[in-house]
């Protein structure tokens, strides 16, 4: 199978290469750095000819709606024009469980994917899986003040990308199916609490302070819907063991 990568240089696209690779796939990655510019949606003339499936792992680091809406909606628009185009079978949307009841910031963005993917007479799949164990790290470079890290309380179950990557791939083989099994990790933890053992491991010192964020955003974070729903399967990695592996 020839798989294509969008964001196939990131963080879990770099996963997705190396399981599709290990199986006997060709694997493409879709990136700037390869001359693919998919926010503009340039450099896709040849390079999905003969493509299978396509999976889409792109990301933009911002907590403005607006921002991720306008992001998620011309890749994914530029993307699934370029795959009817040469008639790729498959598009796999990454996306993460339990953000219907959270459309706001970032997580706007990914609901926007969702729906302009569903619409799409592209055959597809929508994968969502939980908060990846970098998301820790990510918060607190975002959300640190000097001494201080204001960390959103959030109860969550986070999940190895390097699983993500090949439950990706296992998407890709097993066909369209309109939306997989969720993935989750395999233990329940908050956020606060990530952050505190991150810095312990990385011998930070700063003062953690756990609250609510406001609005919709905020209220979604507490509502423990991030972690998922009964049902899904369910990663090995715990975000201990992250911790002591090289990938951290």
């Amino acid at each position: 199978m020839r798989i294509a990568v969008a964001g196939g240089t990131g963080l879990v696209g770099r996963h997705v290469i190396e399981a599709a690779r290990s199986r006997g796939h060709e694997a493409v990655p879709l990136a700037r750095s390869r001359g693919v510019d998919l926010r503009q949606g340039t450099g896709l003339e040849d390079v999905l000819e003969g493509v299978d499936a396509v999976i889409d792992t792109l990301n933009i680091d911002t907590l403005s709606g607006k921002r991720a809406v306008e992001f998620f909606e011309a890749t994914t628009r530029h993307l699934l024009a370029a795959e009817r185009r040469e008639g790729v079978g498959h598009h796999i949307a990454l996306s993460i469980v339990g953000i219907d009841r959270i459309d706001a910031s970032y997580y706007a963005g990914k609901l926007a994917q969702e729906r302009q993917v569903a619409a799409s007479d592209v055959p597809h799949t929508i994968a969502r899986t939980s908060q990846f164990h970098e998301f820790a790290g990510q918060i607190a470079a975002r959300a640190s003040v000097g001494p201080l890290t204001l960390v959103p309380r959030m109860p969550t179950r986070p999940v190895s990308a390097e699983e993500v990557g090949s439950h990706l791939v296992d998407v890709a083989e097993a066909g369209p199916v309109g939306r997989a099994a969720d993935l989750v990790g395999p233990r329940e933890e908050t956020l606060g609490e990530m952050v505190r053992r991150l810095y312990a491991a990385t011998g930070v010192r700063r003062r953690i302070v756990e609250l609510r964020f406001p609005g919709a955003y905020g209220r979604g974070l507490a509502s423990g819907s991030l972690r998922g729903s009964a049902g899904a399967l369910t990663g090995h990695m715990t975000f201990e063991e992250w911790l002591r592996s090289q990938h951290r």
